[in-house]
């Protein structure tokens, strides 16, 4: 077998060769390796062969593996070695290797750098270390004289890790004495003590318990992804009621917080009691709180307060939000949530130190989070239009094969949670993209939401009003109906079809906004596709004449009434004296507290007072909500690792490196030295300079560039003054980071 080295091996690879290792192996490049010696050294490093090591797949991880297994890392490793340990020939999967560099050379002398057997750690493919003893011991015959119990033990450390721990291995026992397995396979050869309570099953019987190979065969192909077929359009119209239950509930979370903000937590976040209020307040589940509370705050929409006590408050761009069509709502949760560098499915689960990680805190960031997001999505769009995955199992197996390396602990974890994500965001249904998910990971905003706008059920301008004064809306209302029936009415159950119930209570909070009760009665009678019922009639006109009799303005408020008995009635009331009523009319009273006190403290004591503005008009006196500055949201960042390095930059960096070989191989004459940036006498070297210009002949130097990394070079000097050296090759050289020059010898 003839060895090479890895640096002659990129030394002799063309120029194509290298541009895909530049490309595909990002940090080779930064800062440029100054020849081919240093780009091996930095390919070998087990740092680098880690990262590359990620984007690999299970095949091609075990071929590496088996290198490793095979010793490649010492001595050269033939193909037909690896196709034995692999029960396969390695295929594709070599070539992509030798294409990385984590593998060189040919078929019968391959070879790994040593860093390679750092990144599988001490047992690569679970295997022990070779015992030299049992090379020419015939296994399958030593193996058939074991009892059941010792199979078992050897069956668990083959599996691996191939070491387990044990008392019975302090102190040797023969073979006819040994009381337990262990015992028995030392005796026997088929363990190896490591210690007095540490034993290893040595890699050439755990190769045998495996069939002689270090992985299942069906390991190494790839699992195929079983999916349900469906209409595309099935999958965007599920996928829109999901998308508007979500909305729905969003805003419930913004008008929450706009009433009573939650307060933020000493050491930042959600408390998990304010979580666990909001889901009894708004009938979900706690998972969903906290997935509405990081998306409202990474789109922007909910900041903390900069108080004293800070709190979750919504932002200024709220109101715009709530005021936006469905559709666009929609797009602009889904795009944060696509960009969202946190990962809320880890609210609820402990740290290292046993403590509950919390919604917004800084314990959620992962910057990871929008790469493994879109992976998982990617995934899906590869899929034909309409087709859904049947489980979210097989997708966690088929990413998992294709990335074992990627994600770490939370890799299976995070797949799970960005299914079920999506499903809640409507981004995926039926186990499907969405036509507008697609737009949205093809950076089509406008698209996304035009075709969510198209899933969406058109909204409807008629509603049910039944007896038990109940209203129906059997599908989205118009923005304005929406509004005016969300005045006079509250939410009892939603869905496809929303059911609203009209109270007492209801109906006196749409007057307190300035709505007569004929503005109500003609609201219904226009947009009721049935006919009203009497007893809606009744309590509207009972709550009206009833209504604003009672009036109040500020004094700092002052309250007014036409019938003295009933102003009477109130001057005899708890509150009057908490609100220090007086009386300065037979028909007025005045209080020091504001209007907005004293009318609620009226309304607890069985009164229906209305608050009346300077021109006698009935005032909406409820706050609309706490508003706080938007703060600027971070530039969109898909992917927080540096972007793919630009043809221009390969360019140079493969100029670098091939300058550098080609000085390394160049035969030099009389070589004259001087210390970069010293103060010695520079005339030698600018009288060898001047005269490789006049006769156009090639210098090898030797700089120290702005990063004080030592290299060489062969230049054409076309021109040498003002402290600069300029070459044919259009490069620039300060003649004080020069530390040697040498003509080139023929």
């Amino acid at each position: 077998m003839a060895a090479i080295s890895l640096a002659d091996w990129l030394r002799s690879a063309s120029d194509d060769t290298l541009t895909e290792l530049l490309r595909a192996r990002r940090d080779l490049a930064t800062p440029p390796p100054a020849d081919s010696a240093v780009l091996a050294t930095r390919a070998g490093t087990a740092g680098s062969i880690a990262r590359a090591c990620e984007n690999l797949d299970t095949a091609t991880l075990s071929v590496l593996e088996a290198l490793v297994v095979a010793g490649a890392d010492t001595e050269p490793v033939g193909r037909d070695t690896l196709s034995e340990l692999l029960g396969t020939d390695p295929g594709p999967a070599l070539d992509r290797l030798r294409g990385l560099a984590l593998a060189w050379g040919d078929d019968d002398a391959l070879q790994v750098a040593p860093g390679a057997r750092e990144t599988f750690g001490p047992f690569p493919a679970g295997l022990g270390s070779p015992a030299p003893a049992l090379a020419k011991t015939d296994l399958a015959a030593a193996l058939a004289e074991i009892g059941e119990d010792e199979r078992a033990l050897l069956g668990k450390l083959s599996a691996g890790p191939p070491i387990g721990r044990t008392r019975d291995a302090a102190t040797d026992v023969p073979l006819e004495l040994a009381a337990n397995p262990v015992q028995r396979l030392l005796a026997r050869g088929l363990l190896l003590r490591r210690d007095d309570q540490t034993v290893e099953l040595p890699r050439e019987l755990g190769l045998a318990l495996r069939g002689g190979v270090i992985h299942p065969p069906g390991t190494l192909r790839e699992p195929d992804l079983p999916t349900n077929p469906h209409q595309q359009s099935t999958v965007d119209e599920a996928a829109a009621g999901e998308a508007m239950e979500f909305l729905r509930h969003l805003e419930s979370v913004l008008r929450a917080w706009s009433q009573q903000p939650s307060p933020v937590l000493k050491s930042g976040g959600l408390g998990v009691r304010e979580v666990r209020r909001l889901a009894k307040e708004l009938d979900i589940d706690e998972p969903r709180v906290t997935l509405l509370a990081e998306l409202a705050a990474g789109a922007g929409l909910v900041a903390a307060s900069d108080d004293p006590n800070a709190e979750w408050v919504p932002t200024t761009l709220t109101d715009s939000w709530l005021s936006s069509p469905p559709a666009v709502r929609w797009m602009t949760i889904a795009q944060a949530w696509l960009d969202l560098p946190r990962l809320p499915g880890l609210a609820g689960q402990r740290d290292a130190k046993d403590k509950t990680l919390v919604p917004l805190s800084e314990e959620l960031r992962r910057p990871q989070a929008p790469t493994l997001r879109r992976r998982v999505l990617d995934t899906l769009a590869e899929l034909p239009s309409g087709a859904g995955i049947k489980s979210v199992d097989e997708l966690v197996a088929l990413l998992a094969w294709r990335a074992p390396r990627r994600g770490g602990r939370l890799r299976d974890d995070i797949v799970r949670w960005t299914m079920a994500e999506a499903s809640a965001l409507g981004v995926v249904a039926l186990g499907a993209l969405t036509s507008a998910a697609g737009a949205l990971l093809d950076d089509d905003p406008h698209l996304a939401a035009s075709a969510m706008a198209d899933a969406m059920p058109q909204p409807v301008d008629q509603v049910l009003v039944q007896a038990d004064l109940t209203v129906v809306a059997p599908g989205p209302l118009e923005a304005e109906l929406a509004t005016e029936i969300t005045a006079v009415a509250d939410v009892e159950s939603a869905g496809h079809a929303t059911v609203y119930r009209v109270t007492e209570d209801s109906v006196r909070r749409a007057l307190d906004t300035g709505r007569t009760a004929d503005d109500l009665h003609d609201l219904f009678r226009t947009h009721s596709a049935t006919p009203v019922p009497q007893s809606l009639t009744y309590l509207i006109d009972d709550v009206a004449r009833r209504h604003g009799r009672l009036r109040g303005g500020a004094a700092a408020s002052f309250l007014r009434c036409d019938d003295e008995v009933l102003i009477a009635e109130v001057l005899r009331t708890a509150a009057a004296r908490d609100y220090e009523l007086r009386k300065i009319a037979p028909t007025v009273l005045v209080s020091p507290y504001p209007l907005a006190e004293l009318l609620d403290a009226l309304r607890s004591a069985g009164f229906t007072p209305a608050a009346e503005g300077p021109d006698g008009r009935i005032l909406d006196l409820r706050p609309s909500g706490r508003r706080i500055p938007a703060r600027g949201r971070p530039a969109r960042r898909t992917v927080p690792q540096p972007g793919p390095i630009s043809p221009e930059q390969v360019a140079a960096v493969l100029a670098h490196i091939r300058a550098g070989d080609r000085a390394a191989t160049t035969r030099r004459g009389t070589t004259v030295r001087l210390p970069a940036g010293g103060g010695a006498d520079t005339s030698a070297t600018m009288a060898l300079l001047a005269r490789a210009t006049r006769e156009q002949r090639e210098v090898w130097i030797g700089f120290v560039d702005s990063h004080g990394t030592a290299s060489q070079r062969v230049v054409t000097p076309v021109r040498v003054g003002g402290g600069i050296l300029e070459s044919a090759e259009n490069e620039r050289y300060p003649l004080h980071r020069i530390t040697s020059a040498a003509l080139v010898e023929d």
